[in-house]
């Protein structure tokens, strides 16, 4: 599962998600925590091995979950910075998370394959984020459960996002070493 604290879910207390995720950020440039998680992710890959698929408790994300999960929210933010980029006070929908984790899994021997592809959307999303300007970081798009979010408060939570969901996969390794 996701962040998994009631008080952080993302539906009932959009306030509290977007404070809990933006406080893993805190200060720091969201462009360069970004850069940084393509090769977090490989290093987890690498550390987890054979644990990469186990679970530490039922109903709980393994290492490779928790990697996919990130992935497919980058998918999501890339066509949400787009919108909010291009139209004026686009609609942002959500999704959930745990379906997207459940039905599209990422097979072990597809790890690598899909690493790569991770790194070059990430790779184009910060480029796009570094040569916006400040009117357009300040567009809004409506949030559907968090409602208006501009581009750069979008960005920057995908920034603390990475930092909860890294956190999370290291702990789930110390959790299975246990």
């Amino acid at each position: 599962m996701g962040v998994g604290a009631a008080e952080n879910d993302p539906v009932e207390d959009p306030t509290g998600y977007r404070e809990l995720v933006l406080s893993y950020l805190a200060e720091d440039d969201p462009a360069g925590v970004q850069a940084a998680t393509p090769e977090a992710l490989q290093t987890l890959v690498r550390a987890a091995g054979d644990r990469l698929t186990r679970r530490p408790e039922p109903g709980e994300w393994s290492v490779l979950e928790v990697i996919s999960h990130i992935i497919h929210a980058e998918i999501v933010s890339s066509f949400r910075y787009r919108a909010i980029l291009s139209e004026d006070g686009p609609r942002i929908a959500p999704y959930d998370q745990d379906p997207w984790v459940d039905a599209l899994p990422i097979p072990e021997s597809d790890v690598d394959t899909e690493l790569r592809m991770f790194a070059a959307l990430r790779a184009a999303n910060v480029a796009m984020w570094a040569r916006s300007t400040p009117e357009e970081r300040a567009r809004i798009g409506n949030h559907e459960e968090r409602g208006p979010e501009s581009y750069d408060l979008s960005f920057r939570l995908i920034s603390g996002h990475d930092r909860l969901h890294v956190e999370q996969a290291r702990s789930t390794l110390e959790r299975l070493d246990g």
